[in-house]
């Protein structure tokens, strides 16, 4: 029997599925493993662009913070900045699959965790700080002291920038929006920052890096538009960098300070530093402080320039400062001194220094008085505390002091009400009979008080006018406060504006050190000129039989002599005022800066629109004021065109007096007929006639021509390009 080969039939249906079956799952197993490849792909793209939107984010609002540096140019600032930039961030990205109220809660939470370290500690009145420090800093001399109080301000900002941007780069698909409350930021650091050193244009490139970086990141663009892009938006920020300056704008930028309510005066000392000279002088050993400088001068403790019959007090406006003090009026030569001073006794919460004082450090709740440049503490400071100074002292020249005016300052010239002013007046004019200027009218007047009294210090104590009455006419002895105070009233009799200094002799010198002691106390008198500033005067003599004049006395009274001796041979020595030298031919500026700085600006249409407004806008000033209805707004116009021309717009609290006092030469040669013509319009309108207003053209235009003779051609395009 013949056995056949079975051939294989169909399979079953069963068999059909089974092989069916396994057939799709390795294509699905294959697909899938490429599905999932394809898709970790997307999602660490997608994280590591999370990734790198946050930081860029948490980047974005530390720049800004990083802003506050002229605010605060202390590494303290990076305490307040780093924290509240990283860790909304950190937030953000780990809680956004959560609740958005949830993100916010620990954003809050994490921001009073943040302020410990700044406080060292917890405090209670952290929200109270952020409210009052906006007010704080606009009052504030830059730089500011970094203080709790006010760089918890900072902290707050860019706490709540790095909040809402992280947020908002975490939850929806936008590009930039999430860079905007940092640059709302940075905006509050640049008004903040205007009196501040430094330049805030390094950190601006830097944001508009890094927001352009954001913007290409949010674009979903490949790395290597990055890659491309970050230099081209470096080369455009450096591009601002080089313009940024010359922009009209970074001339005069808006200050905020310059419409901030100061603080009411503070009540420094409950005893004033002059009445405690004859106190001082009756236990001389006392050691008060040491100060460690190159050489021997004058240590400035306080400024009073207020009298009202009975005690001189101070009417100073101090305002906090990080260490910063503003300069006086005298921009020549001077000498440089560091001091380093140490207490050791001496009371109160003046702080001795050098006069002209720039820079104080090693203070904590420093404040300093703008206008006579003195110095106090927040508390009176502890046995051994240090800080240090550095001081301009003034250094004019001959020329400079015989050539000085009086300033013009009712306040330092005011003299209380009583019959002692007649007595006053004429002891001064006896003393200055025959002085021809200022200067030699003080230094006779210094002259008279040295060699007319005796320096005594068993002098009854006081300066109130009938003391010092009692002090000229009987006992012609006294100390410093009696001399002091006597030559500031006298001078004030004469119209020279003064007030009396407390402050020390250098003191005893050993090995680089000056120990001063209470018996190194003295008060001397200053008065106010112009351009000069405060000059110091010593009407006190020196002790019989001691050597009380030290080098800054002894010179002082030899350069006054000197002065005198020189001007007694004949007033033809004296020197005319120097005057500005008339620069350019005359023409009108040009109309704007090149025409490249604009188009790489604005373009050609704002460079346009610019030029016309700068060529129009003073020409169409002058013609509406020359053409006003009625003669009397005609002489009224001239006199608001000449106040312009000399760069008075917007003084609308100086009288005409005022303006005509700070002028000299050719322009006070036609601002004072203005000034009448003025006046009486202002008093009698409606008898104003054409030849009034005439004439008051004349004079205005006189005025401008002189103002521009005087004035260099380069400050005169720049107050073109800013519409003054």
């Amino acid at each position: 029997m013949t056995r056949h080969a079975s051939r294989p039939g169909p399979p079953a249906p069963a068999e059909t599925w089974r092989a069916g079956s396994a057939q799709e799952r390795r294509d699905g197993s294959a697909q899938g493993r490429r599905d999932g490849t394809v898709q970790g792909r997307r999602d660490g793209t997608a994280l590591w662009r999370r990734a790198a939107g946050a930081a860029l984010v948490a980047a974005v609002a530390g720049t800004a913070g990083w802003g506050f540096h002229r605010v605060f140019p202390d590494p303290g600032l990076l305490l307040a900045v780093v924290p509240a930039a990283t860790a909304p961030a950190a937030v953000a990205a780990l809680a956004r699959s959560r609740p958005l109220w949830l993100a916010l809660a620990l954003d809050v939470v994490l921001w009073f965790a943040g302020t410990i370290p700044l406080y060292q500690g917890v405090e209670p009145g952290i929200v109270a700080d952020v409210a009052n420090s906006w007010h704080a800093l606009l009052t504030t001399l830059l730089p500011a002291q970094p203080e709790p109080r006010l760089l918890v301000l900072v902290h707050t900002l860019v706490w709540a920038a790095a909040t809402i941007g992280a947020e908002t780069v975490a939850r929806t698909r936008t590009r930039i929006v999430a860079a905007v409350p940092a640059l709302l930021v940075f905006g509050a650091a640049l008004l903040l920052g205007v009196d501040g050193e430094g330049s805030n244009l390094p950190v601006a490139a830097a944001l508009f890096v890094l927001v352009a970086a954001l913007a290409l990141l949010r674009d979903d663009r490949p790395p290597l538009w990055l890659l491309a892009g970050i230099p081209a938006a470096a080369a455009l920020a450096a591009l601002a960098l080089v313009v940024g300056p010359l922009l009209p704008i970074a001339a005069r930028p808006y200050n905020p300070r310059d419409a901030a309510d100061l603080p009411p005066p503070r009540q420094v000392d409950s005893v004033s530093p002059l009445d405690r000279v004859s106190a001082w002088l009756q236990i001389p050993d006392r050691e008060l402080f040491t100060v460690e400088a190159g050489e021997p001068l004058n240590w400035r403790l306080a400024v009073l320039d207020r009298y009202d019959g009975v005690r001189w007090t101070s009417g100073a406006s101090f305002r906090a400062t990080g260490g910063r003090v503003p300069e006086g009026e005298w921009t020549g030569e001077v000498d440089v001194v560091r001091q380093k001073v140490t207490f050791d006794g001496l009371p109160g919460t003046w702080l001795p220094a050098a006069e002209r004082p720039e820079q104080v450090s090693g203070v904590r709740g420093l404040a300093v008085d703008p206008e006579s440049g003195a110095l106090i503490a927040e508390r009176a400071p502890a046995r051994g505390t240090s800080y240090e100074v550095t001081s301009r002292v003034p250094k004019p020249s001959k020329e400079d002091l015989l050539a000085a005016t009086p300033a013009n300052d009712p306040s330092l010239t005011a003299f209380p009400a009583g019959p002692q002013e007649r007595l006053f007046q004429r002891l001064a004019q006896e003393a200055t009979k025959g002085a021809t200027t200022p200067i030699t009218q003080a230094y006779r007047l210094q002259r008279y008080l040295r060699t007319s009294a005796s320096y005594d210090v068993t002098a009854p104590p006081g300066h109130s006018l009938k003391g010092l009455e009692f002090f000229l006419q009987t006992t012609h002895r006294g100390t410093s406060e009696q001399f002091a105070s006597a030559f500031a009233l006298m001078a004030r009799t004469l119209g020279l504006p003064s007030r009396v200094v407390v402050g020390f002799r250098p003191g005893q010198e050993s090995g680089g050190v000056y120990h001063v002691r209470s018996g190194h106390v003295m008060a001397w008198a200053e008065i106010k000129f112009d351009g000069l500033g405060w000059r110091p005067f010593y009407p006190t003599p020196g002790r019989s039989g001691a050597k009380d004049d030290h080098d800054v006395v002894s010179s002082s009274i030899e350069e006054s002599e000197k002065l005198e001796s020189e001007l007694g041979k004949g007033g033809s020595d004296r020197p005319e005022p120097s005057r500005p030298k008339p620069t350019g031919d005359g023409d009108e500026p040009a109309n704007g800066p090149p025409a490249w700085v604009w188009a790489s600006v604005a373009g050609g249409a704002l460079l346009a629109a610019y030029a016309g407004v700068v060529v129009a806008l003073p020409w169409w000033r002058r013609r509406r004021r020359r053409r006003a209805q009625g003669p009397e707004l005609r002489v009224l116009g001239a006199w608001r065109q000449a106040c312009d021309d000399l760069g008075l717009k917007g003084r609308d609290a100086l009288t005409a007096e005022d303006v005509v006092v700070q002028q000299s030469g050719e322009i006070a040669a036609n601002i004072a007929p203005l000034a009448e013509i003025f006046n009486y319009v202002r008093y009698a309108p409606d008898t104003t006639t054409e030849d009034a207003a005439t004439a008051a053209w004349q004079r205005s235009d006189a005025v401008r021509r002189a103002v521009r003779a005087a004035t260099p051609l380069t400050t005169r395009l720049r107050d073109r390009l800013l519409l003054r």
